[in-house]
């Protein structure tokens, strides 16, 4: 599902702005368009086709899509159908017909992504490309391992050694790991956590806040990489010590070649990012081997700095919204507790 904050949607609406509503209506013809073209799409397609692809000033991210989509359904514009773990959406007027023939073309294909078979070896496709990163870079110290990589090919899961969950004596509670720990000579160490999903990996995610709450548990600098990751994420998390990178890429088993093939087509799921086999890009070896040293010192600075208010926004003590303008507010250097009323606040950047 497109990423859902709870929140009050009416009061949203009410006091959005007018480049918000624009945005929506825009959103909304966005959807009508693809709709009619595809009949019947579910969430991640319409993503795809809508979030990641077309004209950039024309590209709608996510959490405005979703409100798109709630501001359709509401009118009866949008009918939504849920199956087989997916939401698929169509357009009111489409003929029943037309939308169970593309329905049926749709929903196999979507089901065998869903499966564990593969999705355990897409998790494993991007956390390969990231070890081997590690390995070919100048000096780097991490924690994990795959130890099988020349023995088969990636049509089945390979071994992976899990690095410790105790560091330094501090633990992870549970049978709760980290994908790699890094050692940097001046930070410490840094914890790095890769995720290979099509869902764009926003603040409020549940994987992203059980990801900081590990790091802040074995005290470790926070590394993510994922697909996607939208402009809040950044605006928000990276000053307090977050740091992030976009493959813009799914990392699909290069076994699955011709599974790839069909989820490229633009009429069924239309995934056109896919890209085949564990190898890193250029991108990726530059943001491991160069980029992630000289950054690591400044982002353990901001880390500690913003500690308390992690700790609570990531263990569910603290709402999004009091995070974010603490976090605003800190920035700023004014008084956290309360904004002043004599001045106007820009929460926009942290708003979705």
């Amino acid at each position: 599902m497109i990423t859902r904050r709870r929140g009050n949607y009416a009061r949203r609406i009410a006091i959005a702005t007018q480049a918000e509503r624009e945005r929506w209506e825009l959103a909304k013809k966005r959807v009508r368009s693809v709709l009619t073209r595809h009949t019947i799409a579910n969430h991640r397609t319409l993503e795809q086709k809508i979030a990641d692809a077309g004209p950039t000033n024309q590209r709608i991210n996510p959490h405005a899509l979703t409100t798109a989509f709630k501001m359709m359904e509401s009118t009866g514009e949008l009918l939504e159908r849920k199956e087989a773990n997916g939401c698929w959406l169509y357009l009111n007027t489409a003929p029943a017909e037309l939308i169970q023939e593309r329905f049926a073309a749709q929903l196999p294909l979507w089901q065998l992504t869903q499966q564990q078979s593969l999705t355990m070896r897409l998790g494993q496709a991007l956390e390969i490309a990231v070890y081997r990163a590690m390995r070919s870079a100048p000096a780097s110290r991490f924690l994990g391992a795959y130890p099988d990589l020349h023995d088969h090919d990636d049509s089945s899961l390979y071994s992976k050694e899990e690095p410790p969950s105790s560091l330094d004596g501090n633990s992870l509670p549970g049978k709760q790991k980290l994908d790699f720990v890094l050692s940097h000579p001046i930070s410490g160490w840094a914890g790095i956590e890769v995720k290979n999903k099509r869902e764009w990996m926003y603040p409020s995610n549940s994987d992203v806040r059980e990801f900081l709450a590990k790091c802040l548990a074995l005290e470790a600098v926070p590394v993510l990489i994922a697909r996607r990751i939208p402009f809040v994420t950044f605006r928000l998390l990276s000053p307090c010590g977050l740091v992030i990178h976009q493959t813009f890429n799914q990392r699909f088993p290069t076994s699955e070649g011709a599974l790839v093939s069909r989820l490229r087509e633009k009429t069924l799921l239309g995934y056109h990012d896919i890209r085949l086999g564990n190898d890193p890009d250029g991108r990726l070896n530059k943001f491991i081997g160069t980029n992630l040293p000289k950054i690591l010192p400044e982002a353990r600075s901001r880390f500690d700095l913003y500690r308390d208010l992690l700790e609570a926004y990531a263990r569910g003590n603290m709402p999004y919204e009091e995070f974010a303008a603490r976090v605003r507010r800190r920035q700023l250097g004014v008084d956290e507790d309360h904004d002043d009323p004599d001045e106007e606040s820009d929460t926009s950047d942290y708003d979705y």
